[in-house]
């Protein structure tokens, strides 16, 4: 295996984890990195997609404990679980919907870094002006929320097919703006990563199975064990920092990576793909 592959497989692998489930865009810096790195092609676009894998189960291993009651809830019946399995599948529905819809011209039109350092810049005002709203909470946990607040965050959610846009920040801050806790809104979007990355990963896998081969299969799994510690250890942290703190923060982080991606591209630093 050649080792620069695995050195660029190592740093995706690592962007991955560190922003799927922060508001700043995981797609989008993947966009950025994987121009960069020059693997940007249609099998480098699929190692994208897939190393999420690694991501989601960062998320399984760490709510496993209450994934497991989840599941034990089912098989008896409870309706806690069911409610929680059901406000899953309904928030699941929109951007599965839209994907499937306009995925393809999205993917043709959007996924390039300008497009993305837009959505970035975009995105952070969304954040700033959410968070200077008076919050008024209503839901204080995951298993209060009931079906239509499900949909509601499924609907945000589908923002982010728009890559720049962050599918954990649309969900999170959509969550905040229709009354959820900080943590809940939090704790559901990490939750609807695990059907929403899923399934994306799956259909990909199926989809581009003629660029797998076993030959990357050490690329695989330097990207899925890098994505997997990563998001891991940046879930841990972004539980404790909710706790006390907003994510203005990361607003001014998106607004000046924004603003960099547009500066080298107008000074011609970085000759950035425009498709």
């Amino acid at each position: 295996m050649d080792p620069l592959l695995l050195f660029k497989a190592l740093i995706l692998g690592i962007v991955e984890g560190l922003t799927e489930f922060l508001p700043i865009s995981s797609t989008g810096h993947l966009i950025l990195a994987g121009d960069l790195l020059d693997f940007n092609d249609e099998r480098g676009k699929l190692f994208e997609i897939v190393i999420q894998s690694g991501a989601i189960l960062a998320v399984v291993w760490e709510y496993r404990a209450r994934l497991g009651r989840v599941a034990g809830g089912l098989l008896r019946g409870e309706v806690a679980a069911q409610r929680f399995i059901l406000n899953l599948f309904i928030a699941f529905l929109p951007l599965a919907s839209l994907g499937l819809l306009f995925g393809k011209a999205i993917k043709a039109h959007l996924f390039n870094p300008l497009a993305v350092a837009t959505t970035f810049i975009l995105g952070a005002l969304v954040i700033l002006w959410a968070e200077k709203r008076q919050h008024r909470i209503r839901i204080d946990s995951v298993e209060e929320m009931r079906p239509g607040d499900a949909l509601k965050l499924g609907i945000a959610q589908a923002f982010a097919l728009i890559p720049g846009t962050s599918r954990s920040g649309a969900t999170i801050i959509g969550g905040l703006l229709f009354g959820l806790s900080r943590q809940a809104a939090t704790e559901f979007s990490f939750f609807l990563a695990i059907p929403t990355l899923g399934v994306a990963t799956v259909y990909q896998l199926y989809k581009e199975r003629a660029l797998l081969s076993a030959d990357d299969l050490g690329m695989w799994a330097v990207g899925f064990v890098s994505a997997f510690v990563s998001a891991f250890l940046c879930v841990r942290w972004l539980l404790r920092y909710i706790s006390s703190h907003d994510f203005t923060i990361f607003a001014w982080y998106r607004i000046v990576f924004g603003v960099v991606v547009f500066a080298t591209a107008h000074f011609g630093w970085v000759q950035w793909t425009a498709h």
